[in-house]
């Protein structure tokens, strides 16, 4: 039994007949078309519409019921292509090389799947969230590479998100699947007036056939709650 989304499939409908008599068109705005931007553009449009879920044939057969609702539903969803699209366009994400518009293939070899790794920092003076600093995830004493551009190492931590910095590790090669390995990883964090924050870490990977090709919930290594002292302070690395 799989549960699914039928508003995304609207979304990819709308999305690629778009972008198809775009560049049919000759693309006369010069917008960029590329797999990136595709896929920026497909969440703001889900992000602002409702989504519908179905879990069997019945499911679809009362969809094909409402075709009036269905239509409404899809004059919202062209709009808020184009107006996304062009939002995208004026914002684009600075470490994607924006070529192409296909899916980057994805090898069929065995890798450990680093989980995306989350969590968040405090000052220790007065537990507020800590922001406009970096934190950095280290392996072997090297910057770790990421999954890909949309993830960064350092990872910077902005104020409207509480403290939170993410990072994504690029999967590690393996010899063969279902083997057990372990990590280590450690975050390190500067921040003015604040002593050198270091946190260990081990992660348990188990190999798979190959590279996970998207983010999941499911996927996530959470770090316990850290913070930073000032020097000569009650230091404590949580």
């Amino acid at each position: 039994m799989e549960i699914h989304n039928t508003t995304e499939d609207m979304v990819f409908t709308k999305l690629g007949e778009i972008f198809d008599s775009i560049t049919k068109e000759g693309n006369p705005e010069h917008l960029c078309l590329c797999y990136q931007c595709r896929m920026d553009t497909a969440c703001y449009v889900l992000n602002r519409t409702e989504p519908r879920y179905i879990v069997s044939n019945r499911g679809v057969a009362r969809l094909e019921q409402e075709n009036l609702e269905r239509q409404q539903k899809d004059a919202d969803i062209v709009s808020l292509v184009y107006e996304g699209l062009k939002r995208v366009n004026h914002n684009q994400r600075p470490n994607a090389l924006h070529q192409g518009n296909a899916a980057p293939a994805q090898a069929t070899t065995p890798v450990f799947n680093i989980p995306t790794i989350v969590g968040r920092l405090f000052s220790g003076t007065n537990f507020a969230p800590m922001s406009n600093i970096k934190a950095e995830l280290y392996r072997n004493g090297e910057l770790v590479p990421m999954k890909d551009n949309n993830w960064q190492n350092p990872s910077n931590l902005v104020s409207n998100t509480e403290g939170t910095f993410t990072f994504w590790p690029n999967p590690i090669p393996a010899e063969a699947a279902d083997i057990h390995k372990i990590f280590e990883y450690s975050i390190r964090i500067e921040a003015p007036g604040f002593e050198t924050l270091t946190h260990f870490f081990k992660i348990l990977v188990i190999s798979e056939i190959q590279s996970a090709a998207v983010y999941s919930m499911g996927r996530t290594f959470k770090l316990p709650d850290l913070y930073m002292f000032p020097p000569g302070g009650d230091e404590e690395d949580l």
